[in-house]
């Protein structure tokens, strides 16, 4: 459990500094180019007046601009720390980061959708942040924990 923790936040560091802040250009170009797969996604839901570049007009006192902190990366590169951590083999390592990726990339879209619908249909300023910071993250933080949970379930080399 010690070896687990200490390689966690090894990773977790490692992994902030080269895929999220912004330390080098291939950094740089990975969270612009998740912010713009969200945005893509984005499209199919929302009306083309709504978005404007990065920024997602929810009514015209509220806007969600999509970039480092909105688009996924976080509770992405928290769960690849976790699994990076747990001892298994590479393959089925890169097999649930590569799973684990696509479901926060779609989860995350549902998460803005919801967002934007709860503060559209509600009373402003509250219910984003319900909405936004207290829903929005546990959701995010609920489905990394589910995956994690579900990473270590089937590991089947501790199993043997």
């Amino acid at each position: 459990m010690k070896q687990f923790i200490i390689l966690y936040f090894f990773f977790l560091a490692l992994l902030f500094i080269l895929f999220y802040l912004p330390t080098s250009p291939f950094s740089i170009w990975l969270n612009e180019g998740q912010t713009q797969l969200t945005l893509f996604f984005l499209h199919y839901f929302l009306p083309p007046s709504q978005i404007k570049g990065i920024e997602i007009w929810i009514n015209p006192n509220y806007k969600i601009i999509i970039t480092q902190a909105c688009n996924g990366m976080i509770p992405i590169l928290f769960l690849f720390a976790s699994i990076l951590a747990y001892p298994s083999s590479f393959v089925y390592k890169i097999i649930w980061m590569a799973g684990g990726y696509v479901i926060f990339s779609l989860i995350n879209v549902v998460r803005l959708l919801f967002v934007v619908h709860i503060t559209q249909t509600g009373k402003g300023h509250a219910d984003f942040y319900w909405s936004h910071d207290i829903v929005g993250n546990a959701v995010l933080m609920g489905t990394g924990l589910l995956l994690f949970i579900l990473y270590i379930q089937n590991n089947r080399e501790l199993r043997h």
